[in-house]
C-alpha cells in the first residue's frame, strides 16, 4: 500500500473545507433571499441584529405608584366625598320640591311615637287594633283641638285690654327713658317712632302681599295637618307592615342590618318624643305659674306657647321666654319683666340641667353643638318644621349609624376563621354592643 504524500493531503483537507464554506454560505444568501420575498416591499433590505449587551434604560413604573400615598388618599376620599355630596343635594332638592308631604309625614311620625303607647295599652286590654286605633286618634286630635281653641279664645278675650295695656306699657317705657341714665331725650323718641311709621308706610305694598302669602300658608298648614292626620291613623293601625314592606325595598344583603336597626331607631325616637313632652309640660306649667302669679296678662296663651316652642331645642325655649318678658314688659313695667326673666331662666336651668338628662337619660346622645348645628340646618332647608324635626333625626341617625357600625364588625368575627389550639379562648370572638338586645318590631303592633 503506497502512502499519500502529506502535502496532497493538507490539499484535500483544504479543498474539503472550502466546499462546507461555500455551502454554508448558498444556505445564507439562499435564506435572505426568502426572507426578502417574504418582506413587505417598503421594508428595508437589511435589518441588523439586536446588540449582544442589555440596554441601559430601566423599565416604566405604574402611574399608580408614581403618586404619593397620601395624594392617592386624598383623591380616593375627594370623588367619594363627591359623589356623596351630590346624592345629598339632588335628596335635598326632591325634599324641597315635596316638603309639605315630608314635613307632614315625619309630623305624623312624632305623633305615632307618642299616641302609640295608648294603642298597645288598649290591645293588651283585649280592644280590637281598629277601635283602639280609632279612640287613640280621636282622643289625641280632640285634646290637640281644644287646646288650640282655648288659647285663639284667649287671645281674643283679652285683646282689648292687652291693646290699652301695651299702650300704658309705652307710655311707661317712654317715662322710664326719659328718667335712664341713658340721657335719651324726648325729641329722639320722636324721631323713633317717626322713622316707624314711615317705614310702616313705606312698606305698606310688601305689608299686603305677606298678608296674602299668609294666606297662601295658611292652606298650606291646613293641608299638611290633613296629611299628618291621616298618615298618622295608618301609622297606628299598621305600622308593622308598613316597615315590612319598606325592608322589601332593601337589597337582601343589607336587609338583616336594616332590620335591627328599625327598632333601635323608633326606640329612640319614641324616648325622645315623650321625654320632650314631659319637658314641655313641665316648662310650661311653672313658667305660667310664674307669670300668673306676677299679674301677666294672657298667662295661660303664653303657658300653650312655651309648651309649644320647647319642641324647637335651644333656639324655642329663648323665643318663647323672651316673648312672656316682652309682654310683661309692655303690659306690667319694668319690675315685672325683670322678675319674669328670673324665673324663666330659672326653670330652664331646672330643666337643662336636671329634668332633661334625668327624663331623656340615655336614649338620645346628641351632643349640644351637633343640636346647634342641626337645628340651623333644618330651619335653613325647611323653615320651623324643619328646626323641628332636626333634633329627633340627628338622634335616629346616631343610633342607626351606631348599631350597623357593632352590627358589621359582628358580622366581621363571625365570618373571620376560627382559631384553633390553645390560643382559641384568647382570640374568642366579643359580642358587639348591642347585639344581645332582644329585638323587636321597628313599629310596634298597635
Amino acid at each position: 500500500m503506497s502512502r499519500v504524500p502529506k502535502w496532497l493531503g493538507r490539499i484535500g483537507n483544504g479543498l474539503t473545507e472550502m466546499g462546507q464554506r461555500l455551502d454554508e454560505r448558498r444556505a445564507e444568501v439562499e435564506q435572505e433571499e426568502a426572507e426578502h420575498k417574504a418582506a413587505p416591499e417598503d421594508a428595508p433590505a437589511h435589518v441588523p441584529a439586536p446588540p449582544a449587551y442589555q440596554p441601559a434604560v430601566g423599565p416604566r413604573p405604574d402611574p399608580a405608584q408614581a403618586v404619593p400615598w397620601g395624594v392617592r388618599v386624598a383623591a380616593e376620599a375627594g370623588w367619594r366625598l363627591l359623589v356623596l355630596a351630590g346624592t345629598v343635594w339632588v335628596l335635598m332638592r326632591v325634599i324641597s320640591a315635596v316638603q309639605l308631604v315630608v314635613l307632614a309625614f315625619v309630623a305624623a311620625l312624632l305623633m305615632t311615637a307618642l299616641l302609640q303607647p295608648s294603642v298597645s295599652w288598649l290591645r293588651r286590654r283585649g280592644v280590637p287594633r281598629g277601635l283602639a286605633t280609632a279612640l287613640t286618634a280621636i282622643l289625641g286630635f280632640v285634646v290637640m283641638g281644644l287646646i288650640g281653641w282655648f288659647v285663639t279664645w284667649q287671645v281674643m278675650e283679652n285683646i282689648d285690654d292687652l291693646s290699652d295695656q301695651v299702650q300704658d306699657g309705652i307710655d311707661e317705657l317712654r317715662r322710664w327713658l326719659l328718667d335712664s341714665p341713658f340721657h335719651v331725650t324726648d325729641k329722639q323718641i320722636n324721631e323713633i317712632a317717626k322713622n316707624l311709621r314711615e317705614a310702616i308706610g313705606a312698606n305698606t305694598d310688601q305689608i299686603t302681599s305677606a298678608g296674602l302669602e299668609g294666606v297662601t300658608v295658611i292652606v298650606e298648614a291646613l293641608t299638611g295637618i290633613l296629611l299628618a292626620a291621616f298618615s298618622t291613623l295608618f301609622l297606628l293601625y299598621d305600622g308593622r307592615r308598613i316597615w315590612e314592606w319598606t325592608l322589601k325595598l332593601v337589597p337582601a344583603a343589607a336587609r338583616p342590618g336594616v332590620a335591627g336597626a328599625g327598632p333601635r331607631a323608633w326606640r329612640t325616637l319614641t324616648a325622645y318624643v315623650r321625654g320632650t313632652v314631659i319637658v314641655a309640660l313641665i316648662d310650661a306649667i311653672f313658667i305660667g305659674l310664674g307669670i300668673y302669679f306676677l299679674d301677666v296678662p294672657m298667662a295661660v296663651p303664653l303657658a300653650v306657647f312655651i309648651f309649644l316652642f320647647a319642641f324647637i331645642p335651644l333656639v324655642g325655649a329663648v323665643v318663647s321666654g323672651a316673648l312672656a318678658v316682652v309682654v310683661a314688659l309692655v303690659t306690667q313695667g319694668m319690675f315685672t319683666a325683670v322678675m319674669t326673666l328670673l324665673v324663666v331662666l330659672a326653670v330652664q336651668q331646672i330643666e337643662g340641667h336636671i329634668l332633661q338628662p334625668f327624663i331623656l337619660g340615655r336614649a338620645v346622645r346628641v351632643h349640644p353643638l351637633a343640636i346647634v348645628l342641626s337645628v340651623a340646618a333644618g330651619g335653613m332647608v325647611a323653615g320651623i318644621g324643619g328646626a323641628v324635626v332636626a333634633v329627633p333625626l340627628v338622634a335616629v341617625s346616631n343610633t342607626v349609624v351606631g348599631y350597623l357600625r357593632s352590627y358589621s364588625q359582628e358580622q366581621a368575627l363571625r365570618q373571620a376563621p376560627q382559631p384553633r389550639g390553645a390560643t382559641s379562648l384568647d382570640a374568642a370572638p366579643v359580642d358587639a354592643p348591642g347585639s344581645r338586645e332582644a329585638e323587636g318590631p321597628a313599629h310596634p303592633e298597635g
